[in-house]
């Protein structure tokens, strides 16, 4: 039976355009869709389970995976196989779950899981900016008790043009990338790095997208109705007990506001407020407790979330006694490790970040390999989240998906200040020591540091702050560099990074409906006083990149060569240069660059002995002596009819000194003139037209004897055998 097919299309323009088609494929699935761009397709698939759990939260897990099949490659490694996600992947699934989260009920706790696979591989076209729109796409099909419909887009800028979903050429000449995730009346999501853009055109490129988001969702809608949207299913929805909450609230609320306003330590206001839900629980009988003490807690946390609020919103105070503007105190240190290629603490407030700085060659760049993009870095950052920065103990599984995603934003707000011409492969690693609020911004503070104590020259220092915002509709309040506890009790969070001149990266998570852009550009605003502030402490530290790399770190230097002579610098089966890193302590990568087609020698080396020995090799590969010139030779070989010179200044470069032209007297033993290890002079004059051998001269830079007569020239009777031209062929001689 041919299955029925509902297809909607919208409309990029300058000819492109994405279909939704759901009823062909994954019908047992609770919602599916199948997403196509020009030839990129996307398989979106839900399901959510119908039993309940009670787990305190969501279980829900988004995952997106790339096929290999898709772009018609093979899988590396042994198995032939796809196995644990890439970072790219794992930065897509990163996108969708922040948009999706929060639309799903807070009491809804049954297991959900949300699968998006790129089929079908196009290389104009970037599949993750399509992943947010199939994953909504999908639920709208499905009974999930969901909010409301939302999309995801990336907006660049070219040639001073806003572009939706641009290809990857067109992003490589934009001076932004963002994606932008919304639903029809709000942005609830923004991520994205930029080249110093200012906060207007920030806003002005989030509004752009938000136009083109509407239009999604509008063609989703359309085609859940076509479909035939589903009931919404019916859940255990969570108990609610209001005259419980107001005596919770009434018992709490006054205590917890008295302790935000004292504007304590982390620790001392974690035992505060923890000693008051004690006091809370303490005041119930058994009987009441038996009977709802579970609700307690979670009408606790309500009625100290909303002290904390109304503190910041009427008196303008923090949790820790600051002003809604104020930075913590920031203390900045470089060259704390004595052995790394540069490195630098940053703590601000009880956050603490150490960097660290490691160069190489091209070898150590990271290769990048997926089925929609193949490539490498030569600048990128990690991120570690160890968890005794955060006072606790838990099993280590690995690099989490919220390592990848931090390392992320650092690495995209310090890479466009790593100048094109940077001879190094650069590594930073980014060690989270303390942890309350922010460290991926202490990170990238850090990591500027860490750079310019390295010797890399950076364009410009990079600074970042965390933002936050509290607003109950009729007041709001804009946070600068919020401490972990800010970030939950929020309605806004978003981390900004950018230099003097303007914004490099930012993410953003909106948690309000309507957030009016006018707020936006406002946080945006007190942002870059925050950070402006921040560079400044960081370059009271450190004002400009060291000169020169430590004397243990490796110096880089490159040279082309022309591809002829790159066979003799490798040698047979790499023996040449294979002795050469060896004897002068030296890396030596060799790559072809394929628009001058010329090789690429990078020497890294620590000493500057083993770097000139290397340098020297090639100079003498390279060597060509001009017709015409003097050198100066030294004996290596000698032979019965001549003697083998080495040029001075280009070891190995070797040529024959024929007896005749030693001297102008006749010489019968070549030992009469010149000796092994002799040095002296000679003169170039090319390829000799009849032997096609290089010739060169001892006696041409001599004075003649006086009354020297010249031999005569030979007769031009004689073959190049020495036979008679006028001679007879030998087959016609009897």
């Amino acid at each position: 039976m041919i299955p029925k097919v509902f297809k909607e299309i919208i409309d990029l323009g300058d000819g492109r355009t994405i279909s939704l088609e759901t009823g062909k494929l994954a019908k047992q699935a609770h919602g599916s869709v199948v997403i196509q761009s020009g030839n990129c397709m996307l398989l979106c698939t839900v399901v959510s389970n119908y039993e309940q759990k009670d787990l305190g939260f969501l279980p829900l897990t988004v995952d997106y995976r790339e096929k290999f099949a898709a772009a018609g490659r093979y899988p590396g490694g042994f198995f032939k196989r796809e196995a644990r996600p890439s970072d790219g992947e794992v930065l897509t699934m990163r996108l969708v779950d922040r948009v999706l989260r929060p639309l799903f009920p807070k009491d809804y706790q049954a297991e959900t899981q949300v699968m998006i696979q790129l089929m079908s591989h196009d290389d104009d076209v970037m599949p993750e900016a399509m992943a947010g729109l199939a994953a909504s796409a999908a639920i709208q099909l499905s009974d999930f008790p969901f909010e409301c419909a939302i999309s995801e887009v990336r907006v660049g800028r070219v040639n001073g043009e806003f572009v939706i979903n641009p290809t990857r050429a067109q992003l490589a000449d934009s001076d932004l990338e963002m994606m932008i995730g919304a639903s029809a009346d709000s942005v609830m999501m923004v991520e994205g790095e930029m080249d110093e853009v200012s906060e207007d055109e920030m806003a002005d490129a989030i509004k752009f997208a938000h136009e083109a988001i509407k239009v999604q969702i509008a063609a989703q809608l359309r085609l859940a109705e076509a479909f035939g949207k589903k009931e919404i299913r019916e859940y255990k929805a969570a108990e609610v007990n209001e005259d419980l909450e107001k005596r919770v609230h009434d018992l709490a609320y006054d205590k917890c506001y008295a302790i935000a306003k004292k504007g304590t330590s982390k620790a001392e206001r974690s035992a505060a407020f923890a000693e008051v839900k004690e006091e809370v629980k303490a005041s119930f009988t058994e009987e009441e407790t038996e009977e709802f003490g579970h609700l307690v807690g979670g009408y606790y946390r309500k009625a100290e979330k909303e002290a904390v609020r109304e503190l910041t919103l009427s008196e303008g105070l923090r949790l820790d006694g600051r002003k809604t503007d104020e930075i913590r105190p920031i203390w900045c240190e470089t060259d704390y490790l004595p052995s790394t290629h540069g490195s630098s603490i940053f703590t601000r407030g009880e956050t603490q970040a150490l960097a660290t700085v490691t160069l190489g060659t091209s070898r150590d760049a990271n290769k990048i390999d997926m089925p929609s993009f193949e490539g490498e870095e030569n600048f990128y950052l990690h991120y570690n989240f160890p968890p005794f920065c955060t006072g606790e103990a838990r099993p280590l599984r690995g690099t989490s998906r919220r390592e990848v995603g931090h390392g992320n934003l650092a690495q995209r707000a310090l890479k466009g200040m790593i100048p094109n011409d940077c001879p190094y492969t650069v590594r930073v690693v980014s060690e989270v020591l303390e942890s309350n609020g922010s460290s991926s911004m202490a990170t990238v503070c850090a990591g500027t540091m860490a750079l310019m104590d390295a010797g890399v020259k950076l364009t410009r220092p990079v600074s970042g702050i965390a933002m936050g915002l509290i607003s109950d509709g009729d007041r709001y309040a804009v946070l600068s560099d919020i401490l972990g506890d800010e970030d939950h009790l929020g309605d806004m969070d978003f981390k900004v990074t950018g230099t003097s001149e303007g914004i490099t990266a930012c993410q953003m998570d909106i948690k309000i409906k309507g957030l009016p852009y006018d707020i936006l550009v406002d946080a945006l605003k007190q942002a870059r006083a925050g950070r402006l502030h921040i560079l400044g402490k960081i370059t009271e530290t450190i004002d400009a990149p060291a000169e020169s790399v430590k004397e243990h770190a490796p110096t880089m230097v490159t040279r082309r060569v022309p591809n002829e002579f790159i066979g003799a610098l490798i040698g047979p089966g790499g023996k040449v240069i294979q002795e050469m890193q060896k004897e002068t302590g030296t890396t030596i990568v060799i790559n072809e660059d394929p628009v001058t087609e010329e090789g690429i020698v990078e020497i890294l080396g620590v000493g500057k002995e083993g770097i000139d020995a290397v340098l020297a090799k090639i100079d003498s590969l390279l060597f060509k002596p001009a017709v015409g010139s003097v050198y100066e030779v030294k004996v290596i070989k000698m032979l019965d009819f001549g003697a083998v010179v080495e040029y001075t200044d280009a070891p190995g470069n070797e040529v024959l000194l024929h007896i005749s032209e030693l001297a102008w007297e006749r010489t019968d033993n070549v030992t009469d003139i010149v000796n092994m290890g002799d040095v002296f002079d000679v003169k170039y004059f090319g390829r000799d037209p009849r032997t096609r051998k290089e010739k060169v001269s001892r006696k041409a830079i001599l004075p003649k004897p006086e009354g020297f007569k010249e031999r005569p020239p030979r007769e031009n009777n004689r073959d190049s055998r020495g036979g008679d031209r006028d001679r007879k062929p030998r087959q016609d001689r009897k």
